[in-house]
């Protein structure tokens, strides 16, 4: 419905919404197209760069996952010698244990007297065997030098001692069909049973 006014033509009502007029675009000048054209030329450059970077993100990838893999395959040796060592560590703990075992009633039998001798062993007493301990090789061959030759020897040395004690013997005899000599050994016997009488008396009482 138009709205008549005094001095003016009727102004047809506005619809909902209405703005103003319209804007027509504006049509790009000569500096917009050369704007445009120049950011068109810089596009294959930016577009290799890009590529360029994408290429060096995709090597250092490749690059990330060599190590990766080297990671895994060290992780998977050392994995391997671990279980490689807990293997052996078992073995060597089962014959620990049977080890043990086996020794378990003699240690328990030898307990008292070990305890006995921490007791009553003392610190001078440990010296002096770790000095004969340190002394041993000496002494090993000092025997192997001195006495085992004499010890060789004594093969050859008791013939001569039987021999030597049959002429004794046979010395005895003699001197005891001399006459006058029966006399004198029986003096002799007796004054050794008096001595022998004298010097046991002091020591009985």
């Amino acid at each position: 419905m138009l709205i008549p006014t005094r001095g003016t033509s009727p102004v047809p009502p506005r619809p909902a919404g209405y703005r103003g007029l319209m804007r027509i675009p504006s049509v790009p000048g000569p500096g917009d197209v050369l704007a445009i054209v120049n950011q068109l030329s810089a596009l294959p450059g930016q577009l290799q760069r890009l590529v360029s970077d994408v290429d060096g993100l995709l090597e250092r990838i490749e690059n990330t996952r060599a190590v990766a893999d080297d990671v895994v395959a060290g992780v998977d040796e050392t994995r391997a010698r671990a279980d490689g060592l807990v293997a052996g560590a078992e073995k060597s703990l089962t014959r620990l244990v049977g080890l043990l075992d086996s020794l378990e009633p003699s240690l328990t039998a030898l307990q008292p007297t070990l305890e006995r001798l921490a007791d009553t062993t003392d610190p001078r007493e440990v010296d002096a065997l770790v000095s004969l301990v340190d002394q041993l090789p000496q002494l090993a061959t000092q025997v192997e030098r001195d006495v085992l030759p004499v010890l060789t020897t004594l093969g050859s040395v008791a013939p001569d001692l039987h021999d030597l004690l049959d002429a004794s013997r046979e010395l005895n005899e003699m001197l005891a069909k001399l006459p006058g000599l029966g006399r004198i050994r029986r003096r002799v016997e007796e004054q050794q049973a008096a001595e022998a009488a004298r010097t046991d008396g002091p020591q009985s009482a």
